[in-house]
């Protein structure tokens, strides 16, 4: 056998077990805190470890492309920062973050999105993630219940489960999170934030319409709950008109908007934005200081640098042609070899695409044979808040592979179904 079969076999059995949920045993019966002890791994982190043979196709991710990633201008903003700052971005900094990129952000999104209202601050988080996890932490108790679409972001549904708080799992359909069916629900349930991507959502791919939006924020005021916006694929739209996010609308403080420059400029310098009202930013900020003090200063000064010498708009627009680029090609991919019976969604940007199998089929099942057939994709039971249901769905990502894996690919997915499928 060679070395990459085996690394493919050796792989797909091992994905096959991060697909089912099945807890690892170690050598000590070690002692978990209640918090932590129903928590398992993302499966899509997990994935990242079994990529590394050059024959598997990966659709699971959820990485932008390193073809946006601006390297000659960030290597040029570097040599200036060591050249005429090293001592400020090797100091201690103020937990909201570096001022010069506070105040660029803030700008910017408020010229682009017009979301900044008069009361409203700005918290420099640690990537987006960070900012779910401080809005949780300062926002509710044990016990508050927690709405969310279903399905939705692994990492925002492990961290809403490690407050302990309760789910209210709200469905998702072409246009977004069903407000009607949270309206019902808050009849009975007192609601202390809810969690939402309203555009290209993850992993579904669908935007909220405007319509949706509104009526989200008028119950936000009428039943008083928050509204975390998490909006990191924004600005990754491919075709279409814009849609406003909800936070533009907010006139009452009721919306913490969560950004982040992962996906427009790199993930790896981790860096990520609150926008919420003044009156909460001492108390998000006293929550960061328990767990970073503030985030790294280098990237922050860095990004700074980036928006004050170059046009990160036309940065934007540059990558947005490539997903663009990659999003046709996948959707005619999957059209010419999907089978009927499976349901996918459209989306008009963002990076995924959630497919549908018949009732009664595997999706985590399916991923297994997937990853046998040397192509990864995500098994929608890693998106459910309920956690580990056996969803009959999967999760494409079509910003990472490059157009020939796309052909493949979609080639694989699509006579893999036919075989599968019940």
């Amino acid at each position: 056998m060679s070395q990459n079969a085996s690394n493919t076999s050796v792989g797909a059995k091992t994905l096959a077990d991060v697909f089912s949920g099945k807890k690892l045993e170690g050598k000590f019966d070690y002692k978990i805190s209640d918090r932590m002890s129903v928590m398992q791994p993302s499966a899509v982190r997990e994935i990242f470890k079994f990529l590394d043979n050059p024959e598997v196709i990966s659709f699971a991710g959820g990485n932008p492309s390193e073809d946006t990633f601006p390297m000659e201008e960030l290597a040029e903003c570097s040599a200036r920062l060591y050249k005429d700052h090293p001592a400020t971005f090797l100091q201690y900094g103020i937990t909201e973050g570096y001022a010069p990129l506070r105040e660029l952000t803030l700008d910017r999104v408020s010229r682009k999105f017009g979301i900044v209202g008069e009361n409203d601050s700005i918290l420099m988080t640690t990537g987006g993630q960070q900012g779910i996890d401080l809005t949780m932490k300062v926002l509710t108790n044990e016990g508050d219940w927690v709405a969310c679409e279903d399905p939705s972001f692994i990492g925002a549904i492990n961290d809403i489960r490690s407050y302990r708080n309760q789910f209210l799992s709200v469905p998702l359909d072409d246009d977004g999170m069903d407000v009607d069916f949270l309206e019902r629900e808050l009849e009975t349930k007192k609601i202390k934030v809810i969690y939402t991507i309203p555009t290209f959502q993850n992993p579904g791919g669908v935007t909220m319409s405007l319509e949706r939006r509104k009526k989200l924020y008028e119950l936000a005021v009428k039943h008083d709950f928050f509204i975390l916006e998490d909006d990191p694929y924004h600005e990754m739209r491919c075709f279409g008109e814009e849609i406003p996010p909800i936070k533009s609308f907010d006139k009452t403080g009721h919306v913490i908007y969560c950004g982040s420059y992962s996906k427009i400029i790199a993930p790896g310098l981790r860096v990520g934005y609150l926008i919420l009202d003044r009156a909460l930013l001492q108390k998000f900020a006293v929550a960061k200081q328990c767990a970073d003090v503030h985030s790294c200063l280098y990237p922050q000064m860095l990004i700074a640098e980036y928006l004050t010498h170059f046009d990160i708009d036309a940065h934007v627009d540059l990558s947005r042609k490539l997903y663009a680029e990659r999003l046709t090609r996948m959707l005619a991919g999957l059209d010419r070899h999907m089978d009927p019976r499976v349901k996918f969604t459209r989306p008009r940007g963002g990076f995924f695409i959630w497919c549908i199998l018949p009732e009664g089929n595997s999706g985590a099942q399916l991923c297994g044979v997937l990853a046998e057939n040397r192509v990864a994709c995500v098994p929608g039971s890693t998106f459910d808040p309920m956690q580990w249901r056996d969803k009959p769905a999967f999760r494409i990502n079509y910003s990472m592979p490059s157009l020939a894996q796309i052909d493949e690919g979609t080639e694989i997915v699509g006579r893999v179904l036919r075989e599968f499928i019940k």
